[in-house]
C-alpha cells in the first residue's frame, strides 16, 4: 500500500471509528459490565438471568485532530479543496491526531450463580487505535507548491504516526468477595487485522517551480502487517488469528462506609505478535514528485512518498502492545426521594494510557428519575482540550438503550459542515479563527435481559459470598463464615 504520514489524515475521514466512552461509568448497562469488568450487570430477585445484545452492536466512534491542520482538512473533506491559509511552513509545527475505537459485536452474560454473585460472560469486538503527529507542511503540500515561498526546506515531514486494527473474542468473570468488594477480570484472544508504524526522522523537499515538480527525501523507520489470502468465512471476519495475541482487563471496586464507590480498572493490557508476511524498513531515499499543480498531486505525493517509505522492507515478525489503560473512579449516589426513583451519581475518573502520555480527567454526572438517564459528561486532558456532550438513556429492569456524545459542539459543527457542504469553484485561501481541535463522538447501544427471574434462597443466614474468589478471601483473610 502506498503508505505516508498523511494518509493517516485521511484514514480519519474515510475508516470507521470507535472510542472509549465515560458516560457509560456506573450505569450497570451490559455494555458498562464488559469495559469496567468489576461492574454488576444482574440485581437478584429484581433481573432475569441472561443478558444479551441479539448481535445488535454496540457502537462508539471517538476522533480529534488539533493544530492549524483543521480547516485544510475540513475544506477538503466537504469542499474538495484545501483552504491552507492557516497553515506555517518553514517552522515544523506539529498537530496532534487522535482515534480509540470499539465495536461490540457479540456481548453476552449469565448470572451463574448466588453465591457470590457471581456472573459470566461471553463477547467479540473490533478495536483501533491511531496516534500521530503531523506536520502543517505535511498538509501544506497537497495544496502544491503555494505555501511554499522558498526552493528547499529541511525536515519539515519528520511525522510519525501508529494505526493498529484487530479482533478479539473472550470471556468475563465477575464476582461479589464481600458485600463490600467486587472483583472482575476479561481475558480475550487477539487477531490482528492491519499495523502500520511510520517514524520520519530526517526529511526535506527541493521544488522546481518551473517544471511543476519537486524533490522528496524521507529517512526513518516503517513497521507494516503482512496480509494473508483469507479463503474461509471465519478469516474473511478477521478470526483467522494469523495475527496472534492477547489481551487482560482487571478491575475492582469497593464501596466505603460513607457510600462512596471506588473503582479501579486495567484495561486491554497486551500485545499481538504480527506474521512473518510483515515487514521492518529502515528507509532513506528520494523521488521526484511530478505534477504538483495538476489534479493528480495527491495521488503523485502519496505514490511517491509510499515508494520511499516502503523500500528495502525485511520481511520478519514483530510484536506491538495495545493501548492499555489505568483508570480510576470515585462515585457516590445522592437519592431525593423515598421510592429512589429519583437519584444524583455523580462519577470522577482519571484514565491514563499505560504506553503512552495521554491523561484525561473526566466528570459524569447522571440525573435519573425512574428509568430515564440524563447524563452531562466533561473532560480534560494532557493535551489542554476540554470536552462536553452528553448521553440520553433509557434502563428499564430488564432491557437499555443509550445514545450520546461526549464532544457535543464539536460533533455537532462536523455534522452542520457536511449537510451544508458545497463546492467552492474558487477554492478561496482565507484565514480562519482557529479552534483548540475538530472531531467528532458518537455511541449508541442496547442490551436485553431474558430468561428466569434471579431468586435468592429467603432462608439463607450468611451473606452469600462464597463463589471462588471469595473463598479465597476467607482462606486468606480468615473470615468469620457466619458474618
Amino acid at each position: 500500500m502506498k503508505k505516508i504520514l498523511l494518509a493517516c489524515c485521511f484514514f480519519l475521514i474515510t475508516a470507521k471509528v470507535f472510542g472509549q466512552q465515560f458516560s457509560q461509568y456506573n450505569t450497570g448497562s451490559l455494555y458498562d459490565s464488559f469495559e469496567n469488568p468489576a461492574q454488576r450487570t444482574f440485581i437478584p430477585d429484581t433481573t432475569k438471568n441472561f443478558a444479551f445484545n441479539f448481535l445488535v452492536p454496540n457502537i462508539s466512534a471517538n476522533f480529534f485532530v488539533t493544530g492549524d491542520i483543521q480547516e485544510a482538512l475540513r475544506t477538503r473533506l466537504f469542499s474538495g479543496y484545501y483552504n491552507t491559509a492557516n497553515l506555517q511552513t518553514g517552522n515544523s509545527k506539529f498537530n496532534h491526531v487522535d482515534l480509540k475505537a470499539n465495536f461490540y459485536s457479540i456481548m453476552f452474560k449469565v448470572f451463574a450463580s448466588e453465591k457470590g454473585d457471581q456472573e459470566v460472560g461471553f463477547f467479540t469486538n473490533t478495536k483501533a487505535e491511531l496516534h500521530g503527529l503531523v506536520s502543517d507542511e505535511s498538509v501544506a503540500i497537497f495544496n502544491g507548491p503555494l505555501n511554499f515561498s522558498n526552493t528547499s526546506y529541511s525536515n519539515v515531514f519528520n511525522d510519525n504516526y501508529f494505526i493498529q486494527v484487530y479482533n478479539q473474542i473472550g470471556f468475563t468473570y465477575r464476582e461479589q468477595v464481600t458485600k463490600r468488594f467486587a472483583f472482575g477480570i476479561k481475558i480475550s484472544a487477539l487477531s490482528g487485522l492491519n499495523y502500520n508504524k511510520v517514524q520520519i526522522d530526517q526529511s526535506g523537499i527541493t521544488f522546481d517551480i518551473p517544471n511543476n515538480q519537486a524533490m522528496l527525501f524521507l529517512q526513518g523507520t516503517n513497521y507494516q502487517s503482512g496480509s494473508f489470502n483469507n479463503s474461509t468465512i471465519i478469516e474473511k471476519l478477521g478470526y483467522g488469528f494469523h495475527n496472534p495475541g492477547a489481551a487482560i482487563s482487571i478491575g475492582t471496586s469497593y464501596l466505603d462506609q460513607n457510600g462512596i464507590k471506588w473503582q479501579g480498572n486495567i484495561k486491554d493490557l497486551g500485545f499481538i505478535h504480527w506474521n512473518s508476511n510483515s515487514g521492518i524498513a529502515s528507509f532513506s531515499g528520494d523521488s521526484l514528485i511530478t505534477g504538483l499543480s495538476t489534479s493528480n498531486r495527491e495521488n503523485q505525493i502519496l505514490t511517491q512518498a509510499g515508494n520511499i517509505i516502503t523500500a528495502h522492507a525485511t520481511k520478519t515478525g514483530f510484536t506491538s502492545y495495545t493501548n492499555g489503560l489505568l483508570e480510576l473512579s470515585a462515585n457516590k449516589t445522592y437519592l431525593f426521594d423515598y421510592d429512589k426513583q429519583f437519584n444524583f451519581s455523580p462519577t470522577l475518573i482519571a484514565s491514563k494510557e499505560i504506553f503512552y502520555s495521554g491523561f484525561t480527567v473526566a466528570l459524569v454526572a447522571p440525573l435519573q428519575y425512574d428509568r430515564y438517564i440524563v447524563t452531562m459528561t466533561s473532560s480534560y486532558n494532557d493535551l489542554k482540550l476540554f470536552n462536553f456532550g452528553g448521553q440520553f438513556m433509557i434502563k428499564a429492569i430488564n432491557s437499555e438503550f443509550f445514545i450520546g456524545s461526549e464532544r457535543a459542539m464539536q460533533t455537532a459543527h462536523f455534522i452542520s459542515s457536511a449537510i451544508h457542504s458545497t463546492g467552492d469553484p474558487n477554492q478561496t485561501q482565507v484565514t480562519t479563527v482557529q479552534k483548540p481541535y475538530s472531531g467528532m463522538d458518537f455511541f449508541i447501544g442496547v442490551s436485553w435481559k431474558f430468561g428466569q427471574l434471579i431468586e435468592r434462597r429467603l432462608n439463607s443466614s450468611s451473606v452469600p459470598n462464597t463463589g471462588f474468589i471469595g473463598r479465597t478471601w476467607e482462606k486468606l483473610f480468615n473470615k468469620d463464615k457466619n458474618y
